[in-house]
């Protein structure tokens, strides 16, 4: 599966957790060309059968310096799969293993590297094993018992009532005006709760680099390509008396897919196309719950990282220029995004991981520390930090419910911690993760920017801090599996934000309410 905030942004879900993680390997490098040098040929025989590497190659965005280059990547043996003009970042496929290292001596090419740890696979679906779903007796259940002037399944929706979602249902339920695009593993347009809200002309598929916008292309690729679709109605599923309700009702949601169709990941030309796509197609909002793969975290000192954080960064910033709030799970690796040292032994995650000591200030996770982008931690039930949810003073913005297997509700039918929301086929389904933090704060980012239209990426940011409610860290210890042992450590930042929840908890009702 892909690095989602749900495979790695999503602890498991009730049934199965998910969390995307893509991974990215280093590819045998060879000479690099003198400065200012076209590479030599590659010789013509580089292959029929020969494996296919994925690159970036990052350059000033002049028309001259972008048809240079692109003359000295034919030379080197590339082939250009779609140039970011306005970003100077040139998506390039080659059979030369050494492709990375030739073209870096290029004159305009600013940074250049794989993407990839291993070679391009042909398309095909995964079997990545079903998430169980809520059974149809336990939805028929639940609509019987359902409160007149609720969705059928609300009761279970903790998550709603935790953040003020319902109230603010009921003052306004979102504009029609404002799209959040669900960068991810694709949506499930036909589902009955999205049908009535999902925006096919800011949709498309962006996988390997390039934008498809045919009819469904956007879609997953088969059901077990869940996370998406579960994403997009905790977003904005409609109040029709259908199923369930997503945070902002009324706002039109967008698929926008990534994720590799062979085995799930994210890679970064695909993420690259997503931001350049939705700033170019007025989307206001996206969410991100996921990391960039394959790496969990992207060195500056190495050359294939660095090229992907700045192609990814000049992506984003681009959105945000655009007009774009992008907001990002934290993760599920209960890291310390501030710590001196974390230890990450997922990385390449397309190829044979290799345990690896690495700085978070130096070595970032992918989009959730690029510059602007609002990182959310999880919480559960009782307002705590979720067991699996990365934090870091300075690092996390916000935090919103994401579940917590430890923390569990008492005043629903099902007694479940997850986040109850809509799957492929018309079907619902728990999942818990940063994963389902990051869209409960987008869905209370898109009523912010319907309340304040005139509101940009950093104003929406600000308002959303602002209005957010106030989480101290815990008096006690941090021990939510009860072994005795101190989980995590929760930092303060300044006046009330901290290393667990930033400036706090989003709060949907104040949302709608404060002007």
């Amino acid at each position: 599966m892909a690095h989602l905030r749900s495979r790695r942004r999503t602890a498991l879900t009730v049934p199965l957790g998910l969390a995307l993680a893509a991974s990215v390997g280093f590819v045998p490098g060879a000479a690099t060309a003198a400065p200012n040098e076209s590479p030599a040929p590659v010789s013509a025989q580089a292959a029929k059968d020969a494996p296919v590497f994925a690159y970036v190659v990052n350059t000033r965005t002049d028309r001259k310096t972008l048809a240079y280059v692109k003359k000295a990547i034919a030379r080197a043996g590339g082939s250009v799969v779609v140039t970011h003009e306005k970003i100077g970042v040139i998506v390039v496929h080659s059979t030369d293993a050494d492709f990375g290292k030739r073209i870096r001596g290029v004159r305009g090419v600013q940074s250049a590297g794989a993407t990839h740890t291993a070679p391009l696979k042909a398309a095909g679906t995964t079997d990545d094993g079903k998430a169980k779903l809520l059974s149809k007796a336990e939805a028929k259940a639940l609509k019987q018992s359902a409160a007149p002037d609720a969705e059928p399944m609300e009761a279970d929706q903790w998550d709603l009532r935790a953040i003020g979602a319902d109230k603010a249902a009921k003052i306004n339920p979102g504009s029609k005006k404002v799209t959040v695009a669900v960068i991810d593993t694709g949506v499930d347009d036909t589902h009955p709760d999205l049908a009535p809200n999902f925006s096919a002309a800011q949709s498309a598929s962006c996988v390997g680099g390039k934008a498809d916008t045919s009819a469904g292309a956007w879609r997953p690729q088969n059901k077990d390509h869940y996370h998406g679709t579960h994403v997009a109605g905790e977003i904005g599923a409609a109040r029709n008396g259908v199923g369930v309700a997503g945070v902002a009702p009324g706002v039109k949601i967008a698929g926008i897919k990534v994720a590799d169709p062979v085995d799930e990941l994210f890679y970064p030309e695909n993420v690259v196309c997503a931001f350049v796509f939705a700033a170019e197609h007025s989307v206001e909002i996206t969410n991100n719950s996921y990391y960039v793969d394959p790496w969990l975290y992207n060195c500056k000192d190495d050359p294939d990282q660095k090229a992907i954080l700045d192609a990814v960064n000049r992506a984003q910033l681009y959105a945000q220029k655009k007009g774009t709030l992008n907001v990002a799970s934290a993760g599920n690796s209960n890291h310390d995004l501030d710590a001196d040292a974390i230890v990450d032994d997922s990385s390449p995650d397309d190829s044979t991981p290799v345990t690896r000591t690495i700085d978070p200030h130096e070595c970032l996770d992918v989009p959730t520390q690029l510059p602007g982008v609002v990182t959310t931690s999880a919480t559960g039930v009782k307002n705590l930090k979720s067991s699996y949810s990365s934090y870091g003073k300075g690092v996390v913005d916000v935090t919103a419910p994401g579940g917590d297997k430890y923390q569990l509700p008492t005043d629903t039918p099902s007694k479940n911690g997850n986040i109850l929301s809509t799957m492929p086929g018309g079907e619902y389904g728990w999942l818990r993760g940063t994963s389902m933090a990051a869209p409960h704060a987008s869905g209370v980012a898109a009523l912010i920017k319907s309340t304040h239209p005139e509101a940009g990426p950093a104003e929406l940011q600000r308002l959303l801090k602002k209005q957010a409610d106030r989480l101290e860290c815990p008096s006690g210890p941090y021990d939510p599996d009860g072994d005795g042992d101190v989980d995590a450590v929760c930092e303060t930042g300044g006046k009330h934000k901290n290393g667990f929840y930033g400036s706090g908890l989003v709060d949907a009702l104040d949302a709608v309410k404060k002007k």
